[in-house]
C-alpha cells in the first residue's frame, strides 16, 4: 500500500539517491522494485537493534527522511541518525522534531479519521507539494532470479502452465482474531475443487505450520501444502502471481495479489475495512456487521463470530461470481 509513495518519490526526485529502511522480513517484497538505490534493515525493537539502525542511517547521512510509520521510535532513529530534515504525520508530539508534514484528518468528534492507507501515505507527499501518480495503484516486481525460483517450485508442485491455480492463505501474523477457522478453509478447498476443478495451493508463513496441518487433516481433497518449503515473502510473490484466484484472511498476501492484478476474496473479521478500501476492482471483501466489530484485537475475547458466521458456501459463491465477471476472463 506504500508503493505509490515510492513511485511518487522516484518521479519527483529522479536524480536522488533513495534508500529504504524496512524490517528484514519484508525486504524481499520491495527489493526487486525500481524505486531504491539501497535498502537498510530496520531492527529498532531492541536496544542493540535501535543503535544499529541509527548507525546505518548515520552512515548514509540523509538530507531528507520521509516517515510512513506514526511511531516515536521511527522518528528518533532518523533524528539520532543525523537526518537534516524529517517529514511525516504530526502526531503524538512528533511535530516538535519534524520539518513538515500533514496533520491527520479528524472527524467531528476529534478522532483520527480512518482512511485507506494508500491515501493516508500519499498525503505526506502532497503536503510537500510533490506530484502524486495520476492513478495510484500498488505495484510489486519479480526479478529474473526470483521468477526462476518460483517456476522451480511450481514444477515441484506439479503445476503446469495451463492449470487453474487457487491460492488459500489461512494465516495472519497480526493474531488469531484475523484467522478464519482451519476447518472452514478445508471445507472451502473441497467446494472449490468440485466447482472450479483447479489445483489448490496452501500458503503459510513461519509459525503457521499448525494451521496448514489442521487444514490438510480436515481436507477431503488434495491440496498443495507449501509449508515445508518455508516460503518467504519474496518467493511468495511469483507463487501468488501465478494464481488465478486467492482466498485469504485480511493480511499481507491480500495486497500482493492486488499488486499483481490477481482476483482476491478477502475474509475480514476484526479489522476496519476503511483502511484498505482502495484498488478493490478485482477484490471481494466478505465481512459481517456486528456490534463488536471492528475491534482490532489480536485475540478475540468472545466467540469469534465475526469470522465463524462467514460460511464456506458464502465464500465459494463470491469466488465464483468474481471469476465469472467478464472483465476478469
Amino acid at each position: 500500500m506504500a508503493t505509490p509513495v515510492f513511485s511518487c518519490l522516484r518521479e519527483n526526485f529522479p536524480e536522488a539517491s533513495i534508500v529504504a529502511c524496512i524490517r528484514g522480513y519484508a525486504r524481499g517484497i520491495i527489493e526487486d522494485g525500481p524505486w531504491f538505490d539501497g535498502i537498510i534493515a530496520c531492527n529498532d525493537k531492541t536496544f542493540a537493534g535501535f543503535r544499529q539502525t541509527v548507525s546505518e542511517i548515520r552512515r548514509i547521512r540523509p538530507d531528507m527522511v520521509i516517515l510512513l510509520p506514526n511511531s516515536i521510535r521511527s522518528l528518533l532513529t532518523s533524528w539520532l541518525g543525523g537526518a537534516k530534515k524529517i517529514y511525516g504525520y504530526k502526531r503524538n508530539l512528533r511535530g516538535l522534531l519534524l520539518a513538515g508534514g500533514p496533520a491527520p484528518v479528524r472527524d467531528g468528534a476529534g478522532r483520527v479519521k480512518a482512511l485507506p492507507m494508500q491515501t493516508y501515505y500519499l498525503e505526506i507527499c502532497r503536503s510537500l507539494d510533490l506530484t502524486p501518480p495520476d492513478d495510484p495503484r500498488p505495484e510489486l516486481f519479480v526479478s529474473a532470479e526470483l521468477q526462476a525460483k518460483g517456476e522451480s517450485l511450481l514444477r515441484k508442485y506439479g503445476i503446469a502452465p495451463g492449470d487453474r491455480v487457487i491460492g488459500l492463505n489461512p494465516g495472519a501474523s497480526f493474531g488469531s482474531s484475523k484467522c478464519w477457522p482451519a476447518e472452514y478453509f478445508a471445507e472451502l478447498a473441497g467446494l472449490l475443487k468440485r466447482r472450479l476443478d483447479g489445483k489448490i495451493m496452501l500458503f503459510v508463513g513461519p509459525g503457521e505450520e499448525g494451521i496448514a496441518e489442521a487444514i490438510v487433516k480436515h481436507c477431503r481433497v488434495s491440496v498443495i501444502d507449501t509449508g515445508p518449503d518455508r516460503i518467504d515473502l519474496a518467493a511468495l510473490k511469483p507463487l501468488i502471481q501465478r494464481c488465478n484466484l486467492l482466498v485469504t484472511n485480511d493480511t499481507g498476501p491480500r495486497h500482493i495479489a492486488v499488486a499483481f492484478g490477481v482476483p482476491v476474496v478477502v475474509i475480514m473479521g476484526p479489522t476496519d475495512p476503511r483502511y484498505t478500501s482502495a484498488n478493490l476492482d478485482k477484490s471481494v471483501v466478505i465481512r459481517k456487521t456486528l456490534d463488536c466489530s471492528p475491534c482490532h484485537k489480536k485475540v478475540c475475547p468472545w466467540d469469534h463470530r465475526c469470522m465463524t458466521e462467514i460460511r464456506p458456501e458464502e465464500v465459494l459463491g463470491e469466488a465464483i461470481k468474481l471469476l465469472e465477471r467478464s472483465d476478469l476472463r
